[in-house]
């Protein structure tokens, strides 16, 4: 069940990634306004994912996953009837949207949570990469049939502004289908709340024993999420149609290739993992996927350009399944929703302040590929600073291998 709504989310996050910047450049909004909204967009699907995920294990975790359905609704159906830009603003910031064709909302930190309860430490790391592969997948295929179903509107005579809000209504759809599916979790997902101090006075943000290294890893997530922020796939598909003229179609040719690498390289990170450890694989292959980043703005062709996203997708996510399963595992059973909610809504904020510096950007010819740039160097500078500061932290399960325990996870078994 986790799965399919990991999937249906996915498709429904893929179809607006690529085109959701292309939609509101159709409506008439600058390239300012558009950054603008995108922050706002980020900020309210930060504070919302915060709010509804440290209470998650509380208040029940279907309940929760059940909330951010409606609101992924409400953010999709208002979006597509808006028609200014105050609207689109509060559609944007109070519903559960997706700039990036990547997970915004409550629904990670909890399906995580859930996994990491129904599964063994040492299988932890391999469901969760299976997890992101389903949501891979999805996001690719969501890309390219929301390509292919705007160019084949447009063909029958709609308009390009037409075609968009078509694939936002599909968006809210989808977020119905989701609800539905969160309402019939069995009650084994749910964490039995204990009675004591913690549980009523000892909790900040949902956090006792792991908040100091929840909030330090929370501080190095949003680093790399600020420089992802430059990079989004609605900024990427906005950069190919500007510098090459690309169809909507062969935009989502493009993502739904770079969706399916990212899947396969979740796939690739879990016997990696087993040999090296998270944190080391984690840092070792985010490095070189940054410095091919940085190299896509310079390639003289589109071909080029191309290739090289598409080799910086056979290994740049590798760090995402490891990262999940990382932090599930050094945080108590109890407080794992709340870890979750934390990181992921500080990669979150992160991500909403770039786009007010790199939506400008775009705008102008000389500086459009510059977030490229910016997106590398920080995101090195973030895998730098993790494997400083984690190397040393281990896992239950790498704890076990060596001998010795691990700091952050002693004690904080299932």
């Amino acid at each position: 069940m986790i799965f399919w709504m990991r999937i249906a989310r996915m498709f429904a996050y893929g179809t607006l990634g690529v085109m959701l910047v292309l939609f509101l450049a159709a409506t008439g909004l600058s390239e300012a306004r558009i950054g603008l909204l995108l922050t706002f967009t980020f900020l309210g699907d930060a504070a919302i994912s915060l709010w509804l995920s440290t209470h998650a294990d509380r208040w029940g975790r279907r309940r929760v996953l059940v909330a951010g359905a409606v609101l992924m609704v409400l953010g999709g159906a208002v979006m597509a009837l808006a028609g200014d830009f105050t609207l689109l603003l509060i559609a944007a910031t109070l519903g559960v949207i997706s700039p990036t064709g990547g997970e915004v909302g409550p629904f990670l930190a909890v399906e995580q949570a859930c996994l990491a309860q129904l599964v063994e430490d040492r299988e932890r790391t391999r469901y969760f990469a299976w997890y992101n592969v389903a949501g891979y997948g999805a996001t690719a295929l969501g890309a390219l049939g929301g390509g292919a179903l705007v160019e084949a509107l447009q063909h029958q005579g709609w308009t390009a502004l037409a075609s968009y809000r078509v694939l936002l209504w599909v968006y809210a759809g989808l977020g119905l289908a989701i609800g539905a599916l969160s309402w019939r979790l069995g009650e084994q997902v749910e964490h039995a709340v204990a009675a004591g101090p913690e549980t009523k006075t000892g909790l900040l943000l949902g956090l006792g024993h792991s908040r100091s290294t929840v909030f330090k890893l929370s501080a190095l997530f949003s680093l790399d999420s600020f420089g992802g922020g430059f990079i989004v796939q609605s900024f990427l598909a906005y950069w190919f149609q500007q510098r090459f003229g690309l169809a909507e179609t062969a935009l989502g040719g493009i993502f739904f290739g770079a969706n399916i690498l990212s899947g396969l390289s979740a796939l690739a990170a879990v016997p990696l993992a087993r040999r090296i450890g998270l944190v080391n694989t984690m840092v070792w292959t985010h490095l070189p996927s940054n410095v091919l980043l940085i190299c896509v703005p310079l390639m003289p062709s589109l071909g080029w350009a191309v290739g090289l996203l598409l080799l910086r997708h056979t290994i740049s996510q590798m760090d995402v399944p490891t990262r999940q399963s990382y932090v599930n595992s050094v945080v108590p059973a109890g407080e794992r929703s709340a870890a979750n909610g934390v990181t992921g809504t500080a990669r979150q904020i992160g991500t909403s302040l770039a786009p007010l510096c790199a939506g400008p950007m775009l705008g102008v010819a000389a500086l459009a590929s510059v977030p490229f740039f910016v997106a590398g160097g920080l995101k090195i500078v973030y895998d730098l600073a993790l494997w400083r500061s984690f190397r040393a932290i281990k896992p239950p399960e790498e704890a076990g291998a060596s001998g010795q325990p691990g700091r952050a996870g002693q004690g904080f078994g299932k």
